[in-house]
């Protein structure tokens, strides 16, 4: 491990270190066309609170301009045991920034003996982004969310992020990528204040659902290759992600009420 000087030591700040070092990733210099590259692009995410914590939900297809690139991309990612990242963008940058979100609050918590604030975890995601504009301004842009369970507050508690790097605290839910429009407006009209667990893993499910039925980048449950979104709880007890078994079940009771819906009409 290297030496600093006591005025040059990065302290808990991993993204620091690596640049200290020599090993901070930088864009390369020049015109990048993100759209001629053919970059996947990760789609819809949406994340609400629920009495007693949040659910973060993701469809898993990745798209470069109309072609499907996968199929199986996992857009909801554990940072640590009380929060989560959902991701949508470019793919590559923003699964480094992931990678090293989860570094940096290891790191932290190995150097300072104590985990970081959830607050201050949405701080830091805030400069990763930031750190990312350059490429964002040629195409790579990397737009998550992050969410988890403060402990300090025993809430659950949610946050969104622009470009550049603003982040905003939601009250109640949110969304992005493409089928956001489609996600947040079902959320919206299904979410109420003291609405349970359960239930808000319906909404969020069906939320996804209707965003890939209107929305060509988000995919949709897949049963025949076993498919399904990554959906995932965070409370006082930490992350838990929900099995496809489970998922499957929601599934076909929502495609059962459609079922039912167009049969009457």
């Amino acid at each position: 491990m290297p030496f600093f000087a006591p005025g040059d030591d990065p302290g808990a700040n991993f993204p620091d270190l690596l640049r200290r070092i020599g090993h901070g990733s930088a864009v390369p210099a020049g015109t990048l066309d993100a759209t001629a590259l053919g970059v996947p692009h990760a789609t819809t995410c949406v994340a609400l609170r629920y009495d007693g914590g949040v659910v973060m939900a993701g469809d898993r297809r990745a798209t470069s301009g109309n072609l499907i690139s996968h199929r199986t991309m996992e857009k909801v990612v554990q940072a640590d045991r009380h929060s989560g990242v959902a991701i949508a963008g470019s793919a590559g940058p923003a699964m480094e920034m992931v990678r090293l979100f989860q570094l940096q609050l290891e790191h932290y918590e190995k150097v300072e003996g104590s985990a970081l604030s959830l607050e201050g975890k949405a701080n830091q995601l805030s400069a990763m982004v930031r750190s990312n504009l350059q490429a964002a301004m040629m195409g790579l842009v990397v737009v998550p969310i992050f969410a988890g369970y403060d402990l300090l507050r025993s809430t659950g508690r949610l946050w969104d992020f622009d470009a550049t790097g603003g982040r905003y605290e939601e009250r109640d839910y949110v969304a992005t990528g493409s089928g956001s429009l489609h996600a947040g407006t079902v959320v919206k009209v299904g979410f109420r204040s003291d609405i349970g667990r359960d239930d808000a893993l319906d909404l969020a499910a069906r939320a996804l659902w209707e965003a890939a039925d209107a929305d060509s980048a988000t995919g949709g449950p897949d049963a025949l290759r076993g498919i399904y979104p990554v959906v995932a709880t965070i409370d006082e007890d930490g992350w838990n992600r929900i099995g496809d078994d489970e998922l499957a079940e929601r599934y076909a009771r929502i495609i059962a009420e459609v079922d039912g819906r167009n049969e009457t009409q």
